[in-house]
């Protein structure tokens, strides 16, 4: 069974980045699609962005294009989320997912992470 771990998060200020990482264990890591979910007090959790199992294809939401980058490192069984120009409407608890294949959709994200807090200050 694969678990993930996701660390890199902590306080910035508005427009600042921050680079989240998820640490797979297990060997089968690079046959998992993987996503970045968030979730904001109050709110549902909403997707970010995910890749596919190569690195290949991503699928971005429309607030993290142009500003999000989803990389990942089979070779470290490791995925990554560069954030750029935050904005204090994305203090949520990031989550890092695993899922059979590519998707937008939580429900289809059979491995989740205990998330990491990201909190953007105005």
């Amino acid at each position: 069974q694969v678990q993930l771990a996701e660390s890199g998060g902590g306080l910035v200020q508005a427009g600042g980045s921050l680079r989240l990482s998820c640490a797979a264990s297990g060997r089968t890591f690079s046959s998992y699609a993987m996503g970045w979910f968030r979730q904001a007090p109050g709110k549902e959790r909403e997707f970010v962005v995910a890749i596919n199992w190569s690195g290949g294809i991503t699928y971005y939401a429309d607030s993290a294009k142009g500003r999000f980058t989803i990389s990942r490192d089979n070779a470290k069984n490791t995925v990554y989320l560069q954030m750029n120009s935050l904005s204090p409407e994305e203090t949520a608890v990031y989550y890092c997912a695993g899922a059979i294949a590519t998707s937008m959709r939580a429900r289809e994200y059979d491995l989740w992470g205990q998330g990491t807090q990201v909190t953007v200050s105005s």
